[in-house]
């Protein structure tokens, strides 16, 4: 059976996308501005908005406004990891050596992604909270304004969330939210 994008221009959508066997790729500056630089080359040509994200060391977060009468995702995203992989590859010849069975990738990201329309702004906040909370569930830091590599403290500079917001969740709170 084929899976079928619900795509709708203009749309914005909460995304994750995971590593291959979430190695982690992303535990080092390194990786994650050259993630950020795939993000930039592919936006140059095809413009969206990010109005959050995080990059955990397995797999990244993110929420994507597209322009009007444009509903490409599946393209940006096939460009980013394209890039990053291509690059990556070039810097880490070990980790780029190995390949999928009969095929010529580099095993750096899972094939597949999870989408998430998002229908109002009730869910559009849910979904942020659930990114902006994402490396406290995963026990990285014990609050999302320790974590350097997500959106949260653009947040706390604009006045809307507290810089403590997040110490102490009630994860239920999450559990209808993401893949992760």
């Amino acid at each position: 059976m084929k899976y079928k994008r619900y795509i709708q221009p203009g749309g914005t959508y909460f995304f994750t996308v995971v590593t291959y066997k979430r190695r982690k790729i992303f535990q080092d500056d390194e990786a994650i501005l050259l993630f950020m630089k795939s993000v930039k080359h592919v936006r140059k040509n095809r413009p969206f908005e990010i109005p959050a994200y995080c990059i955990c060391p397995n797999h990244i977060h993110m929420i994507w406004t597209l322009p009007e009468n444009d509903g490409g995702f599946p393209t940006r995203w096939r460009l980013i990891k394209s890039y990053f992989s291509k690059n990556w590859g070039q810097a880490h010849q070990k980790a780029s050596t190995l390949s999928r069975e009969n095929k010529n990738e580099q095993m750096v990201w899972q094939r597949r992604y999870w989408e998430h329309y998002i229908r109002d702004e009730d869910d559009l906040n849910k979904h942020i909270e659930y990114i902006f909370y994402n490396p406290v569930k995963h026990g990285h830091v014990d609050s999302p304004s320790k974590w350097k590599y997500s959106s949260f403290l653009d947040y706390v500079e604009k006045g809307l969330y507290p810089v403590d917001w997040g110490m102490k969740m009630d994860t239920e709170y999450f559990q209808d939210i993401g893949s992760e």
